[in-house]
């Protein structure tokens, strides 16, 4: 049976390739650093949200203004925002990204489904700080090459994980950022618990 995340990957992988000029990479803005925001933050390090809708709240806040939430959130503290790039599942878009990063000096994720390293060179082009490793989506060798894409673009890769063999794969394709999602991407039930289970196997560094 299909799921969630089964339709939309397959979308994504189905998606042209995006093609992206050296001369487009190089007019890319300086990478803000987005690990090293996380790291620099005193207590709690907050990266704050953009998303439209969701295939499971799919009337979140379609008319919301990127610039005007991205500038809330550094009001409010946040060390970083994610943006959702995704249109057909999450309303978002490229323009959604970039209107949010020009209006503060916090970094940006792209939060997407990356299913290559095509996609990591996009969103370094758009001008992300960031972009997304979803180890449910990828393969090993997936992981690996998009993380050091990732690292030869000068921009940061966030590992999401669920569970213990996800964590590996992640620590395997070198991972320094690496997040827990509490949402099961297949069914999306929320576990309240898995992130304090995961924790204390996640190396400090």
């Amino acid at each position: 049976m299909a799921t969630y995340l089964d339709d939309i990957v397959a979308a994504h992988r189905g998606y042209p390739e995006p093609v992206v000029t050296d001369a487009a990479l190089a007019a890319a803005p300086a990478s803000r650093g987005f690990a090293a925001s996380l790291r620099a933050a005193h207590g709690l390090a907050v990266i704050a949200e953009i998303k439209r809708r969701s295939p499971s709240v799919p009337e979140m806040a379609p008319d919301l203004d990127p610039a005007l939430m991205a500038k809330a959130y550094a009001g409010g503290g946040a060390a970083a925002l994610s943006v959702l790039t995704d249109s057909t599942y999450f309303g978002g878009s490229v323009e959604d990204l970039q209107a949010a990063r020009a209006a503060v000096e916090l970094p940006v994720l792209r939060k997407d489904f990356t299913v290559g390293v095509a996609d990591v060179r996009a969103a370094r082009a758009m001008g992300a700080d960031a972009v997304l490793l979803i180890a449910a989506v990828l393969s090993d060798a997936e992981l690996h090459d998009c993380n050091a894409a990732a690292t030869d673009f000068g921009i940061d890769a966030l590992f999401e994980i669920h569970d213990e063999a996800e964590l590996a794969r992640a620590l395997a394709a070198n991972a320094s950022v690496v997040g827990v999602n509490q949402r099961d991407l297949r069914t999306f039930k929320v576990d309240q618990e898995r992130a304090l289970r995961m924790a204390a196997q996640i190396p400090v560094d």
